[in-house]
């Protein structure tokens, strides 16, 4: 939280009140934690906050969205960041740098993002909330890619089908972080698990495993017959043209 300033000299004044918006997220997850989520009113938030019903709904247009405060802007700044991304960027590599963005997010405040974390196992409607704010970030990775694909005949297929990989390697390094209490690397949870969704399908977003079919080879033997006139029939056969 930022200090406002206070005096002619502009000084930040330590006993300034934080900014009003974290005011009321602050009072609202001391009121969470303390009643529960459901037995916790706005009437609530905003009398601990010490401001009025209209406030609230200046910043929160419900007591859900105080919940999550930030996944708006975050979206936005993904969305942005895919938006700048140049013809020549590997499609598969900007899709995982645009979910680390997500990631920054949560890591900013990890007693924040912890705390909303074991609230949100507790709720089942912030949990419900939670899974439409995760489609949300998916469908965005997807459009990109998309985009980047619409030339090939499946390109939608593999754009879907990337963007669920991307969120979903994002989502085990994310709930592995936040398990911790948010003392683990972030980061470099991140960096192994989006690191194996560019293992899988390449930069390029082609799979890196070799597409052609492999040819069958069938050798017919005599049962009973020695080995060393097998390999010679397989060898005759792998070679022949």
């Amino acid at each position: 939280m930022t200090s406002s300033t206070a005096g002619t000299g502009g000084t930040a004044d330590p006993a300034a009140k934080p900014p009003m918006r974290d005011a009321l997220i602050a009072a609202a997850f001391q009121l969470f934690l303390e009643r529960g989520y459901e037995e916790t009113t706005v009437d609530d938030i905003v009398a601990l906050a010490g401001v009025g019903r209209r406030s609230f709904f200046r910043y929160f247009p419900s007591k859900l969205d105080v919940v999550f405060p930030d996944h708006d802007r975050c979206l936005a700044d993904m969305t942005e960041f895919l938006a700048d991304s140049a013809p020549d960027d590997d499609p598969v590599r900007r899709v995982c740098d645009a979910a680390r963005t997500v990631l920054r997010m949560y890591a900013e405040n990890p007693a924040f993002s912890v705390q909303r974390y074991r609230l949100t196992k507790q709720v089942p409607g912030l949990r419900t909330h939670e899974l439409s704010v995760v489609w949300r970030y998916e469908r965005a990775l997807a459009d990109y890619l998309r985009r980047r694909f619409a030339a090939r005949p499946d390109g939608i297929l593999r754009a879907d089908v990337i963007a669920a990989a991307v969120v979903a390697a994002h989502n085990n390094a994310l709930r592995s972080w936040l398990r911790s209490g948010g003392r683990t690397d972030a980061e470099a949870a991140a960096d192994h698990a989006l690191g194996l969704v560019t293992l899988s399908f390449g930069a390029s977003g082609r799979p890196l495993v070799d597409e052609t079919p492999e040819d069958v080879v069938v050798v017919v033997s005599r049962r009973g017959a020695p080995l060393w006139r097998v390999v010679q029939e397989i060898e005759t056969t792998l070679t022949r043209d």
